[in-house]
């Protein structure tokens, strides 16, 4: 069996938030956000891809259903679907096991910026006509995410 993302993340943090932490230091908080952001970015569009193509990128809602159960695996996010269709999967984050880890650490902002941004560059994996909304997420104090994944009309 593989290891959960939430593990995985687990993991990674013990790397990341020093080295984060040192690059904010060395290159100031904006520039290094935004070089974290990218090379993640480019990291988890490919998810976003691989899971697309999965899917045999038809039905949005689906691959980004799939998507959510394995981010979810072993516990790590509590959340309701509001609407599934073949171009919308809307949905709420009431529990967030990532969030909770951060929060532990003292560390939300990282958080934030290690584990919630990477939501967007994963749903341009998904398509050009593939759009994310969310306005909160609880690893910035919400008590909820709320994440809104829309493919335009007509788009493939």
């Amino acid at each position: 069996m593989s290891i959960s993302v939430i593990e995985q993340a687990k993991i990674q943090a013990q790397v990341l938030v020093p080295l984060v932490k040192a690059l904010q230091t060395e290159l100031g908080e904006v520039r290094a956000n935004a070089l974290v952001r990218k090379a993640l970015g480019d990291l988890y569009r490919g998810f976003g891809e691989e899971f697309w193509k999965a899917k045999n990128g038809t039905d949005l809602g689906e691959a980004v259903s799939s998507a959510f159960q394995t981010y979810a695996r072993d516990d790590a996010l509590a959340y309701d679907v509001v609407e599934q269709t073949a171009d919308v999967f809307a949905f709420d984050v009431k529990r967030c096991a990532y969030a909770e880890f951060y929060k532990a650490l003292g560390e939300p902002e990282l958080g934030f910026l290690l584990i919630c941004t990477a939501d967007f560059a994963t749903a341009e994996g998904f398509g050009s006509d593939v759009k994310l909304t969310r306005t909160q997420t609880i690893m910035q104090g919400a008590d909820h995410c709320n994440f809104r994944y829309r493919r335009d009309a007509g788009g493939s």
